[in-house]
């Protein structure tokens, strides 16, 4: 089998932008800031994370939409998978976050608004995954994923978007009124980090196209379009 560079150039694309941003993430120069110091490497990883798990959670989100509209079984099986794939890369934004907690502020975890926000929202999409498996039926186990799959798109937006940022204290940038790690970072980090969500966005997609595949020659699946 030969390499069709044509249709599948952004997943070489991916891949070199995952490797170049792991290898500078950990040897370019970082400014040492208080209390972080070394760790702000860890930005180069786990906000990365967190952008990929949003991407495929709206790439479910909108196949679900889509289901509800026309009653695809295929809209159902793209919404399921990103879901599938999108938690595993919010389980790699746990890990990655709380041992940067561990360094910086001594314990994995604290009750801090947008460290419990993402646990709400994680919960709830491996409720999502609980709840399809709980319903034989297709159809109606697609009807019924589709709406919950709504609600916790809304909760995700609700826990981590917007309650974090009310909040009057947390140890968070972007959050309780501490400034953005993002904004203020400085041009040389932005060479990695913009390159690392591309890179990982991509790589993402791809593992999601593998994960539909298997799942069609699994079952004799074929797209119903």
């Amino acid at each position: 089998m030969t390499f069709n560079f044509r249709r599948n150039w952004w997943k070489l694309l991916g891949l070199v932008l995952v490797f170049y941003s792991i290898i500078a993430g950990f040897l370019i120069k970082v400014p040492d800031l208080p209390v972080i110091h070394e760790s702000i490497r860890n930005l180069f990883f786990h906000v990365v994370m967190w952008f990929t798990m949003m991407v495929l959670f709206i790439i479910s989100l909108v196949n679900s939409i889509r289901f509800l509209l026309k009653f695809n079984m295929w809209n159902d099986l793209i919404a399921s998978e990103a879901v599938n794939t999108g938690l595993f890369f919010g389980m790699l934004g746990i890990v990655t976050g709380m041992e940067w907690a561990t360094f910086t502020w001594g314990t994995p975890w604290t009750n801090d608004p947008q460290l419990n926000g993402a646990a709400v929202t994680i919960l709830a999409y491996f409720a999502y995954l609980v709840l399809r498996r709980s319903i034989d039926e297709d159809s109606k186990r697609g009807r019924i994923a589709a709406v919950y799959n709504i609600f916790a798109f809304v909760m995700l937006v609700v826990f981590i978007g917007i309650l974090p940022r009310l909040a009057t204290s947390s140890l968070h940038p972007a959050t309780g009124g501490n400034p953005s790690t993002v904004a203020t970072m400085q041009p040389v980090m932005r060479l990695v980090f913009y390159p690392a969500i591309v890179g990982w966005i991509l790589t993402s997609i791809w593992i999601l196209q593998l994960r539909i595949r298997y799942i069609r020659l699994k079952y004799r699946y074929d797209n119903p379009e």
